[in-house]
C-alpha cells in the first residue's frame, strides 16, 4: 500500500496519474495546502521542502522499512523503477524518458507556475511579469508541439512518465493565455491522453478530496501559500 500526501495541483495529479494508470493500492492523505498542512511538523518529517506531493511506499521492493518521498520527478521515476511500467528498458529509451522528465521538472512545471502566479494569484498586477511568462509559456508549447510531430508521445512511442509530468501542466492552458489550437501536435497529445480511463480516473479525485477545487483561492490561503520565508510564514 502506498500513502499519497496529495492536494488537486499539476503536481499532485502526476502521482495520481500513474497509480491509476499501475493499478497501484493506494490512500490519499489530503494535504490542504491552502489551509497551511504543507508546514505541520508530521508532514515536513516526510517532504522536508514543505511541498506536495510526497508518498510513503509501505511495501517496498525488496521488503524492509517502509520508503518515503517528496518531489514529484522522483516520485515517478521511484514508481516505475518499482513496477517496471511507463519507462523504457534499454538505456536510449530510458534516456530519452529521463531527459523530459527532467525538462517537465526545471521547465515546463517552473515556468507554467510563475505564468499561473502573475496572472491569477498575484496581489498587483505586474504587466511585464504576466507577458514574460505568458511568452515563455508559449514557448515551451512549441518546443512540445515540435516534439509530438513525429510520434505519438513525449519519448516516442509508448506512453511514459514524460508525460505524465507534463500533461497536468497543460490542463489549464486557458487560464495560462495559450490556445491548442495553435500547436496540433501537443493537441492531439493532450486529447488522447485526455480520453485515457486512468487519467479520467485520477482527475475525478480532485473533487473528493477538495469539493473546492477549481473555485477561486481565497485571499487567506493566498497568504498560506505565498508568504514562506526560511523563518516560517509571513
Amino acid at each position: 500500500m502506498i500513502d499519497l500526501y496529495y492536494w488537486p495541483t499539476p503536481n499532485g495529479h502526476k502521482v495520481t496519474l500513474f497509480l491509476e494508470e499501475a493499478g497501484l493500492p493506494y490512500t490519499i492523505k489530503p494535504v490542504n495546502i491552502g489551509a497551511g498542512d504543507q508546514f505541520k511538523p508530521d508532514f515536513l518529517a516526510i517532504a522536508p521542502n514543505n511541498r506536495m506531493p510526497a508518498i510513503v511506499d509501505h511495501a517496498p521492493e525488496g521488503g524492509g522499512e517502509p520508503v518515503s518521498l517528496f518531489e514529484s520527478g522522483a516520485i515517478l521515476l521511484y514508481l516505475a523503477e518499482k513496477t517496471g511500467r511507463f519507462i523504457a528498458p534499454d538505456l536510449r529509451g530510458r534516456a530519452e524518458v529521463l531527459q523530459w522528465l527532467f525538462w517537465q521538472m526545471g521547465g515546463l512545471g517552473p515556468m507554467l507556475g510563475q505564468n499561473h502566479h502573475f496572472s491569477q494569484y498575484a496581489p498587483e498586477t505586474i504587466p511585464y511579469a504576466i507577458t514574460r511568462y505568458v511568452n515563455e509559456t508559449n514557448r515551451l508549447y512549441g518546443v512540445l508541439d515540435r516534439r509530438l510531430a513525429d510520434r505519438a508521445y513525449v519519448a516516442g512511442a509508448a506512453y511514459s512518465i514524460a508525460d505524465m509530468a507534463a500533461y497536468p501542466w497543460i490542463v489549464p492552458y486557458e487560464k495560462q493565455g495559450q490556445t491548442l489550437d495553435d500547436f496540433p501536435h501537443l493537441k492531439r497529445w493532450f486529447t488522447a491522453i485526455a480520453e485515457r480511463p486512468a487519467t479520467r480516473a485520477a482527475y475525478a479525485r480532485a473533487p473528493e478530496v477538495n469539493p473546492d477545487h477549481g473555485k477561486t483561492m481565497s485571499e487567506d490561503a493566498k497568504k498560506v501559500m505565498f508568504g514562506q520565508t526560511a523563518k516560517g510564514r509571513g
